[in-house]
């Protein structure tokens, strides 16, 4: 099934070319049996469009009135699905009794999943998680054509690689062909002493505190903490530190 014929075919080149990956997206996901329903980014209501502003998931992937979860304004706060591609990066599928993944993720244990089907808008589905730049998190839900089915294992373990494949090579494609907002300054690179200083700072570490660890002045501090919010087009200490995390210059965890 995996080839690199078939990964190309789900690339996008440029927006013009949108509409031509997503129906080969669509045709994969079809002869898979089920029904892919892209999400670019999950924070946000709009979902992917072509080159002339049609909604793919209406036009191409065949969701019609009966099913327009980019139109549900609560989705990206209530649905289990989302509320996992925050806390999972591989493909999983999930049902009401719970969620199947290759290696234990115990987050994933303690997301309520009270009122399933309502809330996730399917009775079981496989899940991609796409983490791209910036922290922005996509997803690729693949829902059955037939709604009565709810175990997906065998397709899981059987094509959710594949899915994992088309799926980040698609929304990662569609991210960058439609030209997302660059969120740093091109050329921006910390240093050394502005990194160690953010790094104190994640951790709690006042200006002062951070000092007298470096053998710095408190002033030196100040400075490499502020370059640093320059470069990361950052607007407080807390944003300065976030960015920092997600670019992997430093870690949030303990």
């Amino acid at each position: 099934m995996l080839s690199v014929d078939s990964i190309d075919s789900v690339r996008i080149s440029g927006p013009h070319d949108i509409r031509r990956a997503a129906e080969a997206f669509n045709a994969i996901a079809l002869e898979a049996g089920v029904r892919a329903a892209p999400a670019h980014d999950i924070a946000d209501k709009r979902t992917p469009v072509d080159a002339e502003g049609n909604i793919l998931a209406r036009d191409v992937f065949g969701w019609h009135d009966e099913k327009v979860w980019w139109r549900n304004s609560r989705i990206a706060l209530d649905s289990p699905i989302t509320s996992a591609c925050r806390f999972e990066s591989e493909p999983f599928w999930v049902n009401a009794t719970g969620f199947h993944t290759r290696q234990p993720n115990h987050y994933l244990n303690a997301i309520d999943l009270t009122n399933f089907d309502n809330r996730a808008m399917t009775r079981a589905a496989i899940v991609v998680p796409v983490h791209l730049p910036f922290g922005q998190i996509g997803a690729v839900s693949f829902n059955p054509l037939d709604p009565t089915v709810t175990e997906m294992d065998d397709l899981f373990l059987e094509r959710g690689d594949a899915f994992g494949v088309y799926s980040r090579t698609f929304i990662a494609s569609y991210v960058h062909a439609m030209g997302s907002v660059q969120a740093l300054p091109p050329g921006s690179r910390l240093s050394k002493r502005e990194v160690e200083c953010l790094r104190w700072a994640a951790i709690g570490k006042t200006d002062l505190e951070i000092s007298m660890i470096m053998s710095r002045s408190r002033a030196t501090v100040r400075f490499h903490i502020h370059n640093a919010s320059i470069k990361l087009n950052a607007v407080n200490r807390s944003q300065t530190v976030f960015k920092a995390a997600q670019l992997g210059y430093i870690s949030l965890t303990t």
